[in-house]
């Protein structure tokens, strides 16, 4: 049998100097912190992707989504390999109500540069590019 990554998306939503992120649990990367997402789903977009994901996680609308950049990510103990897109979008401002309590142990905004630990493996790949969603230029 043949394996292939799975891709996968995360969402860095930016408000001000800040981007939010959820601590995960009860999947692989278990009680690390990472940026809401998921899978990308067979016809759709990066940016419908996100844009789905974080309404479904968090309850929230984002604006100005776009694909940025992208890691491959391999989890070893997991035996997973994944592509991750990145998505940048802009906060809404509306509440954050967390949906999905069995997969998310809290989510909080940080300033880039100062983010908690331990860090999911992608965003981890992600620092190591020297990314910073607020350099950007679209």
């Amino acid at each position: 049998m043949t394996k292939f990554p799975k891709v996968g998306v995360g969402t860095i939503i930016k408000s001000k100097d800040k981007v939010l992120l959820l601590k995960r649990k009860n999947a692989h990367g278990d009680g690390t912190w990472a940026f809401i997402g998921g899978h990308l789903e067979f016809n759709e977009s990066p940016e419908e992707c996100a844009r789905r994901e974080v309404l479904e996680e968090i309850n929230i609308r984002i604006k100005n989504p776009f694909a940025a950049i992208f890691t491959n990510d391999i989890f070893p103990k997991e035996k997973k390999h994944y592509i991750t897109i990145f998505v940048v979008a802009d906060y809404s401002g509306d509440k954050i109500k967390i949906n999905e309590t069995e997969n998310i142990e809290r989510v909080e905004w940080y300033k880039w540069g100062e983010l908690p630990s331990p860090l999911f493996i992608p965003l981890k790949n992600l620092l190591k590019k020297n990314f910073n969603p607020f350099n950007l230029k679209q």
